[in-house]
């Protein structure tokens, strides 16, 4: 019998898990940046992705341009990530929806942006087995041009997959301030680093007993 690559969730539980700056000094490319949590980096073995469908039957132009960042952007990390697309939003890891992030209240002021990615640390029992797994929203705004887009969605799909940081070279993705035109694909820097993360030990994906 072939085995489901992305089973549905049959029961969830939100753990208080926070991220933290962490201590290795030596890590390659931007690592020592990143965030991780008391059990390892938020990553897992392979991606369930959903992204959100059009409104009608047919996409319409802006919907169609949206769509086209959106793959353009997976297809990037999926030649470094094995990364399955769902059609089941409850069968996701990572969520991708179409809309503006909310204003955010910093300390000078309310502050907008075209992209957001939010992390929930979950309990998630699937096929019977409970996993810690990261449970990901990405927002990418609708009112961009197409190749800031998909500039965006590659930087937040990086933050999605456990790159929670934000490198100081602007030439990569994960940069928050990139150069004269748009970061559209992934340098060996981010490269790298996603290697790297991916290479630490982590408790995220590996089966666990239920929550009480």
């Amino acid at each position: 019998m072939q085995v489901d690559p992305c089973p549905p969730v049959q029961a969830q539980q939100i753990r208080t898990d926070p991220l933290r700056r962490n201590d290795l000094t030596n890590a390659p490319g931007y690592g020592s940046r990143l965030a991780i949590s008391d059990s390892g980096f938020p990553v897992l073995p392979r991606w369930c992705v959903w992204v959100q469908p059009a409104k009608g039957a047919e996409p319409n132009r802006w919907e169609r341009r949206w769509f086209g960042a959106i793959d353009r952007a997976l297809d990037e990390w999926s030649a470094v990530l094995p990364i399955i697309r769902v059609e089941d939003s409850e069968r996701a890891h990572v969520r991708i929806e179409r809309r503006r992030p909310p204003r955010r209240r910093l300390a000078d002021g309310w502050r907008a942006s075209n992209g957001r990615s939010v992390l929930q640390v979950l309990e998630v029992q699937r096929q019977g087995v409970w996993r810690l797994e990261p449970n990901v929203t990405v927002m990418v705004s609708p009112e961009l041009r197409a190749e800031s887009q998909q500039a965006t969605a590659l930087h937040e799909l990086g933050h999605a997959f456990g790159l929670w940081a934000h490198s100081q070279v602007p030439s990569d993705a994960m940069a928050p301030v990139q150069g004269a035109s748009p970061v559209l694909k992934l340098s060996p820097r981010d490269q790298l680093t996603l290697q790297w993360m991916r290479q630490q030990p982590s408790d995220f994906g590996v089966p666990m007993p239920g929550p009480p």
